[in-house]
């Protein structure tokens, strides 16, 4: 059967993928002159985007690669929200606020304290707040004083790089506890080697990027008070919870590192990370009003009242805020507790599972940090093979398991880590080690030689 020429040239405009302005390689670093139908622009963003890795398989991040389709949702609904714009959206300042004081409630703020909070962009835009609100308050003591206020220092253990950026951004020393030996996180004793009279704070961090370890906040903070005992010094402290402040109120609410620690003044998380929270969003909490100075606060006009703004973002969406407040509603404590210990069981059966492997051993097995695991090379024995190698062999599964070295004074040591997140689920580590043990023998076989065998090379089917 004949068909019409102009039918078939009608279909044809109608499969993408024969377009016209689709026959050639798109632009890629000057701007475009012509405007292009939505759904070839679609395709093409779209097809690019598949060269990404699958984050369900990125086990390096903390943050959130799932959500429930009720969230997407919520964040459909919030697209047009401008979270700065607290006249226009009344109501997600609203929620904004009830979340702020959930998660005083949450971490045991007194009852009797005026607390502080607001959302950021994530933990990093949340510690630096945090950091800025000691360092201000520190200086108003040394003028108080009558005492200089240009030497500064901050004492930390091994940190994120966001305090790396606070501290070169404003100009304060930073006095990075470095690891030594088998000691991966601060301790008392190295927080009271470094502190002085100009030291604005200690940042204990709950939940080590590092090694997934809390550091021992109640430990450092009584430290600090018997320092002040003895000698009048007064240490403040900010907690820097970005994994660990989502987590230990649920599945150890026994465990005391937040405002039931007079010396805490104030905390940091994310909520895209144990928070469930889409990407996007972190929390900054103060334990008392007097404990953020007034001259980090801007007042904008909120319904005829006034409405204190201290975020170091402007216009930033809504949405995050949004679907964070639905999680707080949808899971309370008890939720949160089920998914979190999820993860701390998947975590220890894949700890389990590893330390039988052979070449590795442990060093952080999933207790007494957060959801995740750290391990080694056994050292002493010629492998044949390093942490960064494995690490490459897994990506040929789409499996992104990081391989790194340590911060000062452990470079000399590389470690792996898995983070266990909300969608990672016990199937899924059992097709992991099993890609462990398959890419371990590869690796035993045939050293680092990249060219395998047809069948070796595609057998990627158990």
């Amino acid at each position: 059967m004949l068909h019409n020429k102009n039918s078939v040239r009608g279909a044809l405009e109608d499969d993408v993928f024969a377009a016209t302005d689709l026959s050639v390689a798109m632009p890629k670093y000057k701007f475009p002159d012509e405007e292009r139908p939505p759904r070839h622009a679609f395709q093409v963003v779209h097809d690019e985007l598949m060269l990404d890795g699958n984050s369900r398989q990125n086990l390096a991040t903390f943050c959130q690669t799932w959500v429930e389709p009720e969230v997407s949702d919520l964040m459909t609904l919030s697209v047009d929200k401008n979270m700065i714009d607290k006249d226009e959206y009344p109501q997600t300042a609203e929620l904004e606020a009830r979340c702020v004081h959930m998660l005083a409630d949450l971490w045991n703020s007194p009852e009797a304290a005026d607390t502080m909070g607001t959302s950021t962009t994530g933990s990093s835009e949340a510690a630096m707040l945090g950091g800025l609100a000691l360092l201000w308050k520190w200086r108003e003591r040394r003028r108080a004083e009558g005492k200089p206020t240009d030497r500064p220092n901050l004492v930390t253990g091994p940190v994120q790089i966001c305090w790396h950026k606070f501290t070169r951004y404003w100009d304060v020393e930073h006095r990075e506890i470095p690891m030594e030996g088998d000691r991966l996180i601060m301790d008392p004793e190295e927080v009271l080697k470094r502190v002085d009279e100009n030291t604005i704070g200690v940042i204990p961090t709950l939940g080590v990027t590092f090694t997934c370890q809390y550091e021992p906040v109640a430990e450092v903070a009584a430290a600090l008070d018997k320092l002040q005992e003895d000698t009048g010094l007064d240490v403040p402290m900010h907690v820097d919870g970005a994994s660990g402040g989502f987590i230990a109120p649920f599945c150890e609410p026994e465990r005391v590192w937040d405002f039931r620690l007079p010396r805490v003044k104030s905390i940091n998380a994310s909520g895209h990370k144990f928070g469930l929270a889409p990407l996007g969003v972190g929390w900054v909490v103060w334990r008392d009003a007097e404990d953020l100075p007034e001259d980090l606060v801007f007042h904008v006009n909120y319904l005829g009242g006034d409405m204190a703004v201290f975020a170091l973002n402007f216009s930033r969406p809504g949405g995050q805020i949004v679907a964070q407040y639905y999680n707080f509603l949808r899971l309370g404590r008890e939720g949160y507790r089920k998914v979190h210990e999820a993860g701390y069981h998947t975590a220890q059966y894949l700890a389990d599972e590893i330390a039988q492997m052979g070449p590795f051993e442990l060093i952080y097995d999933g207790r007494g940090g957060i959801p995740g695991l750290t391990w080694k090379l056994k050292e002493g024995v010629d492998h044949g093979f390093t942490l960064f190698d494995l690490a490459d062999r897994l990506r040929t599964r789409g499996w992104q398991v990081p391989a790194y070295t340590l911060p000062p004074d452990r470079e000399d040591l590389a470690i792996q880590r898995i983070l266990v997140r909300h969608d990672f689920s016990r199937d899924m580590a059992s097709l992991l080690l099993e890609d462990y043990k398959r890419e371990l023998k590869i690796l035993d076989k045939h050293g680092l030689k990249e060219s395998l065998t047809a069948e070796e090379g595609t057998s990627f089917h158990h």
